[in-house]
């Protein structure tokens, strides 16, 4: 063993004593169950935040998420419009919501009081600023779930109080978060179609107001209330209307997100998150093909290397993945949703599929769209050109944190009779096997090198099986003399004891990528999940970067003495060059913190 991996092993292995006293010390948040059990049933089921723990490169941010962006956000300027009507922008109402959902993940995965006192307090302001026939809106009386000017986002934003008041009451059991939440479904129910179609209160074709879809069915399920059921069913049949969206009759015949509706990507993803909801709750596999055939679609013809969708905030045409800051790229926004949509099909298929979707969007345009010291968001995130973060309220400085708040959720999975590992960082989670708690801790030299262990904490032998997600740049994974390809690599069901381990290897190299259409002629870089790019100031001695030309089948290799940062040395010949020189490249998430000028696709010979 090199000096080097050594270090890299001792910085990034917690010895397992140590682990597990992290995790069994503390107690995990208990959570308010469905009052309705779903009529098709999970395959995989994510974990409560609490009983995670992730470490390494992935757990670093999804802290800092917490620490430098959730906890401190000033929460007076998402709150005003609700006491002072009308609010500052139509879409103002929106904001609270998603903090709220994004903050009562985090605090469940922390344990944070000083978080948990702030959740408190800014869901009794919020509450207190309901109307009494239930309207937690930002619109005046004569303004409100109309389709016009400035007052186009009513329902949009009474959806995000819903998810976020939900989610409080799911990991507290407030009851009054839980009233405000029925008092909005409620007011829903009597609104539409009664008053007016549901359509004529959001913009993009409704779609706005349709995706109000999720938190619905949510609704029901947690109240066992059969009312927000059928209000959901008229939502789904809404799409059908005249001038309506038609979601599922277009997904199902066209196959094309493209030509669905008008391709707004945000509003779409969401309505899919929330027809993966519906399917759950009524067992309606037809609505599931509608989805399944979108998501095909944006994964065959409209999704980036960097695991995102959109430009100019729409699905463009098949393969048309422009990359520049002028083009809008990936609406990070969308970029959640995305995330949020294969963690639905996740649980709805257990395909890995899905899940190797999820790790792409995390460990590249979700988490390049984060400043890396977690405090600010880009809007949208060039895969060239610079990062533009700002600290303003946006949707996608609301939408971000969502996303990396849900990454603990999915970093294990339950199964009928089988543990899940879906993360190659150190990490643990508490599962609780027929009564009897058991833990896997992941000891992990990843991302610097390809091998961990997994150790087995319970008081007594306890049976089940244990699987672990393999993706493409990861196979072949290796358990001892068992070598496992890509997809869920599985060891059966048998008896397991406290201090069991296994001694696991996997795939961690560079490589590179050729690009297509858009980026025909070029090459991308990549090592394990990370997509790599290189930026201008730490290549200041060569030609400018558009210049340069990537040597054809040299994969990028670790610059020794780099310690715990990721850094990588590509082949590269300027305009001029007789012999070919190193370029310094990052992961793509690391690129860009400082205002450099970053590219990620690179010249190549055709």
């Amino acid at each position: 063993m090199t000096p080097i991996l050594s270090m890299i092993i001792r910085r990034f292995l917690l010895p397992v004593g140590l682990s597990s006293a992290l995790a069994l010390d503390a107690a995990p948040v208990p959570t308010v169950p469905d009052q309705v059990a779903p009529l098709l049933p999970d395959v995989v089921r994510p974990l409560d935040p609490g009983l995670v723990r992730v470490d390494g490169w992935l757990g670093g941010r999804i802290d800092a998420n917490a620490a430098h962006r959730l906890a401190v956000v000033d929460t007076e300027p998402l709150l005003a419009g609700f006491r002072q009507k009308p609010g500052s922008h139509p879409w103002i109402g929106e904001h609270i919501g998603k903090w709220l959902h994004a903050a009562t993940l985090a605090w469940a995965y922390t344990g944070d009081a000083a978080l948990r006192r702030k959740l408190d307090g800014v869901v009794a302001e919020l509450v207190a600023a309901q109307e009494p026939d239930g309207y937690l809106g930002t619109y005046l009386p004569g303004q409100r779930f109309r389709l016009e000017k400035d007052a186009d986002w009513d329902v949009w934003s009474h959806k995000y109080n819903l998810m976020g008041l939900l989610t409080y009451y799911r990991y507290t059991g407030s009851e009054p978060a839980l009233q405000a939440a029925r008092r909005i479904g409620d007011l829903l129910i009597v609104t539409f179609p009664a008053q007016r179609s549901i359509n004529a209160a959001g913009t993009h074709m409704g779609m706005a107001a349709t995706s109000v879809l999720e938190p619905v069915v949510l609704l029901y399920r947690l109240t066992g209330d059969e009312r927000y059921l059928n209000f959901a069913r008229y939502i789904v049949g809404a799409y059908d209307e005249e001038g309506a969206p038609a979601i599922v009759h277009t997904l199902l015949t066209r196959k094309d997100v493209s030509r669905t509706a008008n391709a707004k990507a945000y509003e779409m993803l969401s309505n899919l998150v929330g027809l993966c909801e519906y399917a759950r709750s009524t067992g309606d596999r037809t609505v599931l093909t509608a989805v399944t055939n979108g998501w095909a679609d944006i994964v065959a013809r409209r999704l980036y290397l960097t695991g995102t969708t959109s430009a100019y905030e729409h699905f463009a045409a098949d393969h048309e993945l422009p990359n520049g800051n002028e083009a809008h790229v990936g609406e990070t926004c969308a970029t959640v949703t995305w995330i949020q949509l294969n963690l639905q099909l996740l649980r709805l298929t257990g395909e890995a599929a899905y899940a190797d979707q999820m790790e792409r969007s995390l460990y590249n345009h979700l988490a390049a769209a984060q400043h890396p010291d977690g405090a600010d968001w880009c809007y949208f995130t060039a895969l060239e050109g610079v990062k533009q973060y700002d600290k303003y309220v946006t949707c996608c400085h609301s939408s971000g944190p969502r996303g990396m708040a849900l990454a603990p959720t999915f970093a294990f999975l339950r199964a009928d009779g089988a543990l899940c590992v879906n993360t190659f960082e150190s990490a643990r989670a508490r599962f609780n096997v027929n009564g009897t708690d058991v833990e896997l801790v992941q000891e992990s030299a990843f991302p610097h090198a390809g091998r961990a262990k997994l150790v087995i904490h319970a008081p007594h032998a306890v049976r089940f099986a244990l699987r672990f997600r393999v993706p493409e740049w990861a196979a072949p994974l290796r358990i001892g003399e068992q070598s496992y390809a890509a997809g869920w690599a599985e060891i059966p069901e048998r008896d397991w004891r406290d201090g069991d381990q296994l001694d696991m290897t996997f795939t961690l190299q560079g490589r590179t990528i050729r690009g297509e259409y858009t980026n025909f002629a070029r090459t991308a870089c990549a090592w394990g999940p990370f997509v790599l790019a290189a930026d201008a100031n730490r290549n200041g001695k060569l030609s400018p970067l558009p210049e340069l030309r990537l040597e054809s089948g040299v994969a990028p290799v670790p610059v020794p003495g780099a310690g715990p940062a990721l850094v990588f040395a590509a082949k590269v010949r300027g305009p001029w060059d007789e012999t070919p020189r190193e370029l310094i490249m990052q992961p793509f998430a690391d690129t860009g913190g400082a205002g450099e000028k970053y590219r990620v696709w690179l010249r190549t010979d055709p």
